[in-house]
């Protein structure tokens, strides 16, 4: 299977999941903007906006190729002269701070030298830390990981904790979900067909984790405190995103195009000086559970 069969299958999935996502929200639509590449390549980038439940949502798939440049070398810890990357990458930030944050990312790369690899995951943000959301959240992703490898969730439930870290904050970002990087055929067993496919099914998983997550459509309208802790929580987001995203890095170093990278902020955020909960507060209890990664698996 060739790099362009590769991104046609990632724009498919891309317009699955918006799809999916319209009928999540139940009233916004996805707009479509069509970006090129000047170093090569280019992408579509669909975001939604005002929904009933999404404020602010971006869908994005980009098929680039062009120079390893020095900063990437440098940054990336790159090898080779030329590159080929496509994928697709979501956030999502709901209205309500009852529902979570919700991020995804799959990705193809390879090099001219013939090495290639596949990276991604999903991982979720709530503002309030549910423990029964969290734990249909993992035995989801679970399923899916075993039905390609039964050690997939062991490595990637862990590699994901690892990654989603505020490290200046001794935090978690949210209740976490699996991540993984350069798998190819040499260390995972499986064929570059198999790889994608796994990819592919948690692309397609993704729109039906979220509507999971914001099925009751119950909730009170959200009062002061919850949406200045939203806020707060918010402006985490923001900080891992700049500071320590891999992705965010990759899309700034190669030439990416900045509306599409950046799509991942949230609409408003906030940072409140040495912010402190009340005690035996819900906003406490939340921090509590990001202290440390949880086994959610029951």
């Amino acid at each position: 299977m060739n790099s362009a069969e590769i991104a046609s299958l990632y724009r498919k999935l891309q317009l699955t999941i918006t799809e999916q996502l319209e009928k999540v929200d139940g009233e916004a639509k996805f707009k479509e903007d069509t970006w090129q590449r000047e170093e090569g390549g280019g992408g579509h980038t669909r975001v939604i906006n005002s929904g009933a439940i999404l404020e602010k949502g971006g869908v994005a798939f980009s098929s680039v190729h062009g120079e390893v440049s020095e900063a990437m070398k440098q940054q990336l810890q790159m090898e080779g002269n030329s590159f080929f990357a496509t994928g697709v990458s979501i956030v999502l930030h709901p209205k309500h701070p009852r529902h979570p944050i919700m991020h995804m990312n799959v990705r193809y790369f390879e090099l001219d030298t013939g090495e290639y690899w596949f990276g991604g995951g999903i991982d979720m943000t709530p503002h309030y830390v549910s423990t029964r959301d969290a734990i249909r959240f993992h035995n989801s992703l679970k399923r899916v990981c075993d039905n390609f490898n039964p050690l997939f969730y062991t490595e990637f439930k862990p590699w994901a904790d690892r990654y989603f870290l505020l490290p200046h904050r001794g935090e978690t970002r949210g209740v976490g979900g699996i991540f993984y990087d350069h798998r190819n055929e040499d260390n995972t067993g499986l064929r570059k067909e198999e790889l994608l496919a796994f990819s592919i099914q948690l692309g397609e998983l993704f729109p039906v984790l979220y509507g999971e997550q914001v099925s009751d459509r119950s909730l009170l309208p959200p009062n002061i405190e919850e949406l200045q802790w939203q806020a707060l929580r918010r402006g985490r987001y923001v900080e891992f995103n700049l500071l320590h995203d891999k992705g965010t890095k990759f899309g700034i170093y190669s030439g990416g195009r900045t509306e599409s990278i950046l799509m991942s902020m949230p609409p408003q955020a906030n940072w409140e000086y040495d912010y402190t909960p009340t005690s035996g507060s819900e906003e406490e209890e939340t921090l509590n559970l990001l202290k440390s990664p949880t086994n959610w698996i029951i």
